[in-house]
Formats: structure tokens, C-alpha cells, sequence
């Protein structure tokens, strides 16, 4: 059973997502040392959100509830943030819900705003983790491939990522009313990773020339080069931050803030990397990192104003409705299909047990004709005709059942009239129906 237990900017308070997004890289592994009916864990987080999807093994008691307990556990051991802090601050979602849910989270519609680009890019990479930590399983990699999918349907056929913006723009939007001339803004970036470069890019569609990068970790010469930036050494960054106009973190390179009000008071003096003399009469300071990377209390110095992912998140725009109900329909369709077949696979089994179990008594009763004298073969062809009808109806119905999420009534019915107990490894879908 698919099992999804999700925090998000609809359930949890901005501190809370902030608390979670930590360390999130041992949630996983803790899921299934800590229970054994885990068979699969993949984790995503991002800056408003962090959900672990898991595979639980179907026949344990209440699956569902040990496998949100589980979650639970191995959040508090990695965070530190207890159980019952969480309460109320997420949702479950198990079963058939779970694929319309991450389907949904892939393609932007349940994001902060609505068509963002930048989550298509987290869920793959959320399944790329858990493949290098060896915690997915096959459902799960089946589930995540599938959301890809569905993400690029979306992007293709409806209009939500043209009507949708990202974080990175949106909060360049908001940050226009106060800036006249893009031109003559003196921008520190602090970062280097791939909201950094989606940043740069929107920046420099605004018209942003002077910018500057620094990165806690090291790699703003790379970045620079790259990107043909002036990079600020450890030593500079004080004082390169006190004579900027804007300045935009967005690195998760670091747990604890990286830029407060001790950087934007630094003592003037000489630059090494040649930024203009002189403080800037008001600074804007964009915090798109989560955790968070700048100090709260850089709000409450003069002429500084912040603005961060809690404040953009107020400003998001209302959802594109038409475009959004394109979308969702596409995504309710995906999720569809992706549940037909998985429950197609999992009364296959059921549907092996039982045609083999009819095909070995027509088998045993062939042998019987032949030696009786069925020299002809018609009772031998008689009776392989007959198997092949007895079998056909049950087969359909199986899969019309599974299709309607009911393929347990069938699994059920199985064992009940003919004590069939079917295997649930080594089959696949065609031997169901050959």
C-alpha cells in the first residue's frame, strides 16, 4: 500500500516547514530501520513542503496507521521535532489518493504558485536521492516516474505553466515596487545552486547588470566564471553586503542564517573586488532559502526592508482557474491510469493461481481420456475448450474488478471457493492473461 504524509504551506506554519526542511536526507533510511513493514521510502523537500511517500506491506495489521506512526518516529529522530508538535500540521493521503496527490505536486497545481517550474526538477531529484540511499522500491519508482510523466502532459496540453510563476519571479514582481532602475541596483546573490542560476537569469531580464555573488560553501569563483559575475571572497562579503541595494539568498548550504544585521552594519572601508564606495540609503533583502538564510532582525534596521518566502507566499497570485481545471483533469487522469494498472498487477497473482490451478486439472484429466483411448484426440480438444471458457469469464471479471479498485474481492473469493492462496512474486501481466 502507497502511503503519503505531507506538510505543506496549506497544513503547517512557515516555522514549522523551516524545522522540517533541516535535515531532511535521514528521514528515509530511518523509515525502514525503524519498521519493518516499510518497504520504500522517498522523501521531498523543498521550501514550502515535505512529504515522505512509502511503500507498506499490505497485509499488517492497520498498515496505514503504522506506517504514519513510522513516519512520525523517524521525523522526530532525524528533526528532533516531536510527534505531537506535528499534530495538525499534515495530511495523509493512502492508497489510490496517493498518485493524484504527488501527481498533482509535480505539475506545480499545489504549489505556493500555481504552474511553478521548479518542483518537477524537486520530485526527480527526491527520487534520485532515494536511489543513491537504496530506499526505494518498485512501486515507488513506478510512482514517481509516472508523476514525471504526467508533469510534462501537463506542461504540453494545458496553458498552467505559461500562466504559472515561479517563486524566484514572483518575488522580483513584488520587489518592483520599489526599485525604478534595474540598472543601477547593486546585487549580491548568495548562492550558487539552481535557484541561484534561475535567479540570475530573471534578474538580468530585468535589467540587473551589477551583480555579485558569494557562496557559503565556497563555489562562487565556479558560479562566477560561469556566469560572468564578480565573486566575493569570504573576507569582502561584510562589507559587499552593507554597500548592496538587493541582495537574494538562496542557498541551503548552510543550517543556520548566513546573513544578518552584523553583515549589513559592517564597518566601511577598501573592497578588494572593486564594489562602488558608500552604503546605499535603503536596502531590499529576498530570502528564498529554507531553512531560512537571512536573520529576521534585518527587518528592524533602518532603511531595511525584508521580504521572505512567508510574506511571498500572502502575495501568490489567485490560480489560473481555467488553466488549473485543464491541469487537474489531466493529473486526475494520470492517476487514473497509473491505479488501473497497479491494481492490474496485484490481482495477477490471483488470476495466475486460479487459471493454473484449472488448467492442471484439465491436464490431469486429458491423461486420464488418453488412457481410457481418446485416440482422436476430440475429448483432448473438447476439454481444452471448456478450460478456456471456464477461465475467460473469471479472468475479465478480475481486471474489470481491479479496475474498480475491488481486485481483493476477487482475491477473497479465490481462496474462498477453491483454497487458493496466490503467489505474489515472479508473475507478471501477461502470463495473467495468456
Amino acid at each position: 500500500m502507497l502511503l503519503c504524509v505531507t506538510a505543506s504551506h496549506k497544513t503547517a506554519s512557515f516555522d514549522m516547514l523551516e524545522r522540517l526542511s533541516r535535515t531532511p536526507d535521514d528521514v528515509a533510511p530511518n523509515l525502514l530501520r525503524l519498521a519493518s513493514c516499510v518497504q520504500g521510502a522517498v522523501v521531498l523537500s523543498t521550501c514550502n513542503r515535505f512529504e515522505a511517500y512509502i511503500e507498506v506491506d499490505e497485509p499488517v495489521t492497520a498498515a496505514g496507521a503504522v506506517g504514519v506512526e513510522a513516519v512520525l518516529e523517524a521525523i522526530e529522530e532525524s528533526t528532533g521535532i516531536p510527534s505531537a508538535e506535528l499534530d495538525g500540521a499534515y495530511a495523509v493521503h493512502s492508497g489510490r489518493r496517493v498518485a493524484e496527490h504527488l501527481f498533482a505536486v509535480a505539475s506545480g497545481l499545489e504549489s505556493v504558485v500555481p504552474g511553478e517550474g521548479e518542483i518537477a526538477g524537486q520530485v526527480r531529484r527526491a527520487l534520485t536521492a532515494a536511489r543513491k540511499e537504496g530506499t526505494t522500491s518498485p512501486e515507488l519508482e513506478r510512482l514517481f516516474q509516472r508523476a514525471s510523466q504526467a508533469q510534462r502532459k501537463v506542461k504540453n496540453v494545458t496553458a498552467l505553466g505559461r500562466a504559472g510563476r515561479s517563486l524566484v519571479r514572483l518575488s522580483l514582481e513584488l520587489a518592483d515596487s520599489r526599485i525604478a532602475d534595474w540598472s543601477a541596483e547593486r546585487v549580491l546573490l548568495v548562492g550558487t545552486g539552481a535557484y541561484a542560476a534561475v535567479t540570475l537569469a530573471t534578474l538580468r531580464e530585468r535589467g540587473a547588470t551589477d551583480i555579485s555573488v558569494y557562496s557559503p560553501s565556497g563555489r562562487a569563483e565556479l558560479f562566477a566564471k560561469k556566469h560572468g559575475l564578480t565573486a566575493v571572497a569570504d573576507e569582502d562579503y561584510a562589507r559587499v553586503a552593507s554597500r548592496s541595494s538587493l541582495l537574494i539568498t538562496c542557498t541551503n548550504a548552510a543550517e543556520e542564517p548566513v546573513l544578518g544585521p552584523a553583515h549589513l552594519q559592517a564597518p566601511t572601508g577598501p573592497v578588494a573586488v572593486g564594489c562602488p564606495m558608500g552604503a546605499p540609503t535603503s536596502q531590499l533583502v529576498i530570502d528564498l532559502g529554507m531553512p531560512r538564510n537571512v536573520d529576521p532582525a534585518v527587518a528592524n534596521l533602518e532603511g531595511v526592508a525584508l521580504l521572505d518566502l512567508e510574506t511571498i507566499r500572502l502575495h501568490a497570485p489567485l490560480e489560473e482557474l481555467q488553466a488549473t481545471d485543464a491541469a487537474r483533469t489531466v493529473v486526475r487522469d494520470a492517476a487514473d491510469t497509473f491505479n488501473v494498472v497497479g491494481d492490474r498487477q496485484s490481482v495477477t497473482p490471483a488470476v495466475v493461481a486460479f487459471r493454473s490451478h484449472i488448467f492442471a486439472l484439465m491436464e490431469a484429466e486429458i491423461e486420464r481420456a488418453r488412457a481410457r483411448g481418446d485416440e482422436d484426440g476430440r475429448v483432448e480438444q473438447a476439454m481444452r475448450h471448456l478450460a478456456g471458457v471456464l477461465t475467460h469469464t473469471p479472468t475479465t471479471r478480475a481486471h474489470e474488478l481491479a479496475a474498480d479498485g475491488r481486485g481483493a474481492d476477487f482475491v477473497a473469493a479465490l481462496e474462498t471457493i477453491y483454497g487458493i492462496r496466490p503467489a505474489n512474486e515472479g508473475l507478471d501481466e501477461q502470463s495473467a492473461t495468456a
